[in-house]
């Protein structure tokens, strides 16, 4: 059956260079990579370099780093003003470290084990197995407890997602009946400080395991939400704290399979009570053939993550019927990422 989408008119069918572009499109990943690993748009924050000055500064090839910085203008990051002089662009600011809306750690982590392991698809696509750890010979999670530098830079990069998509979530959805909210698995607990900042008489609790937690107590400070925030350590398949009048996971269903989430939930509905609501921020992959961000994250789910997956309404409603949930809404942001409501059934 053909596509409905799907073009009859032999003058309406893409050139070849469409696809030539996306065979290609590593290469242009890999160069933001580089200009963000070597932090190029914080030396240019005060005004334009030569491209020998910047070599210099990044112990690099004069010859080579003047390539990708040209390279790089070409696509709006960075532009040449003058020969061999570069400057930032809207789009290269985003690179700088210590901005809002940074997305320099996140570009680092994606050049680095995620690139490598993106290399290794087609073992994931022939055993439908996760590519990470046949390459490094442990899952993600272990990787990331045992190997600091990496957990760091992971941790940056999802706070700057989350600097990101937050604020939609915010204002897509009212938390004002919620007392007490438990951000299970939340990370450095950005979203939670951004809620309560938001909502100054709700008290929250951040869980995560002790390797997480150690390294979270900036953002509550920082956002004036420390009294009111509790941190606690711990394993979401082992036991979640209680007392919650909400429970909330953002980003984390989708890094399991089946199994494992149905695990989560059920711990989820044993801790909370009869009156507690469920609320899990994730994608939702819609059906169709369109172009959606959400397909490709579900790849990186294939090849990262131990059975990890973007799952549909269809999925979650099942999920949720299992672990003893029924859903009551599923409330879309501006961002890519959807608050899925569920409440005791």
């Amino acid at each position: 059956m053909t596509p409905s989408n799907y073009p009859t008119n032999l003058n309406q069918v893409p050139s070849p260079t469409t696809l030539l572009g996306m065979i290609r499109s590593y290469q242009i990943s890999q160069c933001i990579y580089i200009v963000a690993k070597l932090k190029i748009a914080d030396l240019l924050k005060d005004g334009e370099q030569h491209s020998d000055t910047l070599a210099i500064a990044t112990n690099t090839n004069k010859n080579a780093i003047y390539r990708l910085l040209r390279t790089l203008a070409s696509f709006g990051i960075f532009a040449e003003t003058k020969p061999h002089y570069f400057c930032l662009t809207p789009l290269a600011t985003y690179l700088q470290s210590n901005i809002p809306n940074s997305l320099n750690a996140y570009a680092i982590m994606s050049g680095e084990e995620h690139y490598q392991t993106w290399g290794n698809l087609m073992f994931s696509i022939q055993t439908g197995e996760n590519a990470f750890e046949n390459l490094y010979g442990m899952n993600i999670y272990e990787f990331l407890q045992q190997n600091p530098v990496p957990a760091k830079t992971f941790d940056q990069a999802m706070t700057e997602f989350s600097g990101i998509v937050n604020p939609s979530i915010l204002s897509s959805y009212n938390f004002s009946s919620i007392g007490k909210l438990v951000d299970v698995g939340g990370g450095n607990g950005r979203l939670l400080s951004s809620i309560l900042q938001a909502y100054p008489n709700m008290t929250g609790v951040l869980f995560d395991r002790p390797n997480v937690i150690d390294r979270a107590s900036d953002f509550p400070a920082s956002m004036g939400v420390k009294n009111r925030l509790q941190l606690a350590k711990g394993d979401f398949f082992k036991a979640i704290p209680t007392g919650g009048d909400a429970y909330m996971m953002k980003h984390i269903i989708h890094n399991w399979g089946d199994e494992e989430a149905i695990a989560i939930l059920q711990n989820c509905y044993q801790t909370m009570g009869e009156q507690a609501i469920l609320l899990i921020i994730e994608i939702v992959m819609p059906p169709g053939n369109d172009p959606y961000m959400g397909k490709f994250i579900d790849m990186n789910m294939l090849i990262m993550t131990p059975g990890g997956r973007v799952r549909s309404e269809t999925e979650y409603r099942k999920l949720l019927k299992t672990t003893g949930f029924k859903l009551t809404k599923i409330v879309p942001t501006e961002s890519e990422l959807s608050i899925i409501e569920a409440v005791k059934d």
